[in-house]
């Protein structure tokens, strides 16, 4: 229910009858006592409570199947395909390949770094087989990871210029859709002065005080301020990242990894400098190994 976001879908990849999920999740809250989904007309929603047992359910899912496969012996192995939003790859998604690595050293990873959405339709065409990104849309489809704010991000040593200069990633782009449609509920004046592939690029512009960026919170780096209504500019709307997989790849080890996902979830740390060992070289712990790894520029 929680990945999928509503009863019929839910039956469906359950092979289950709508009445039955319904009554399951009716029991499940009668046992909690108290409701885990908030119920609309258009979507099916978790609760705080539901959150926190969503949490739980992961972590003791996860703990079984690494006792179940230390206690027969077995590894994973094969290959994993993994796309992640560039947003995430100096934050959250390193500790995420660094645990899995460790307990699974068998599995080649090939990871693919580029914006969110084109990396989902990467999904939908096999090219991929796990996805992790932003999006702005309500119905989004996937496991919800977290939320957090949408900001304007801008130099801290420069005034805001009129009109408007705005960076933007190329579109398709959830952030960039979402700024326009909010700029365009205001009379303020505004003009693309910056198009970029790369997270560094469309931050390097910002800092410099040459435009104005849409950018995640935990994205706001040193030398960059969040702008808001005092700068007669509107709010902008959470990003939901999310995980999505393909509903007939089974394998385990795409439910390995998509654990180890959903227990990091919204663990943001803020990169440091990495530390040197003698030779000049980074400490192993620092850069996770992956086998291959592709960075998205079109």
């Amino acid at each position: 229910m929680a990945e999928n976001r509503g009863f019929t879908r839910a039956a469906k990849v359950l092979n289950s009858t709508q009445s039955t999920v319904s009554a399951q999740i009716q029991r499940l809250e009668t046992d909690a006592g108290r409701p885990l989904f908030v119920r609309s007309t258009r979507s099916v929603r978790l609760t705080s409570a539901g959150e926190m047992l969503l949490g739980f359910a992961q972590t003791i899912l996860r703990l079984n199947e690494d006792a179940r496969l230390r206690l027969s012996g077995a590894r994973h192995a094969g290959r994993l395909r993994v796309g992640a939003g560039e947003d995430l790859a100096d934050s959250w998604l390193p500790g995420v390949l660094r645990r899995f690595r460790r307990q699974y050293p068998d599995v080649a990873i090939e990871l693919e770094i580029g914006i969110g959405t084109r990396l989902f339709k990467k999904l939908e065409t096999r090219e991929l087989d796990l996805v992790i990104g932003g999006l702005c849309d309500d119905n989004a489809n996937g496991r919800s990871l977290w939320k957090e704010r949408l900001v304007w991000a801008f130099s801290v040593n420069a005034q805001v210029p009129h009109p408007l200069p705005l960076a933007f990633f190329p579109e398709p782009c959830p952030y960039r859709e979402t700024a326009l449609r909010a700029l365009a509920s205001t009379q303020r004046r505004w003009h693309i002065a910056c198009t970029s592939s790369s997270l560094a690029g469309v931050r390097a512009v910002a800092m410099a005080g040459l435009a104005v960026t849409p950018l995640p919170k935990h994205s706001i780096r040193p030398g960059l301020r969040i702008l808001g209504q005092k700068d007669n500019l509107p709010a902008l709307p959470e990003v939901e990242y999310v995980l999505q997989t393909s509903e007939t790849d089974t394998r385990p080890v795409v439910a390995a990894f998509s654990g180890y996902c959903q227990a990091g979830n919204g663990n943001l740390p803020t990169p440091r400098p990495s530390k040197r060992n003698p030779t000049g070289g980074s400490e192993r712990e620092a850069h996770p190994r992956v086998d291959v790894i592709r960075w998205n520029s079109d």
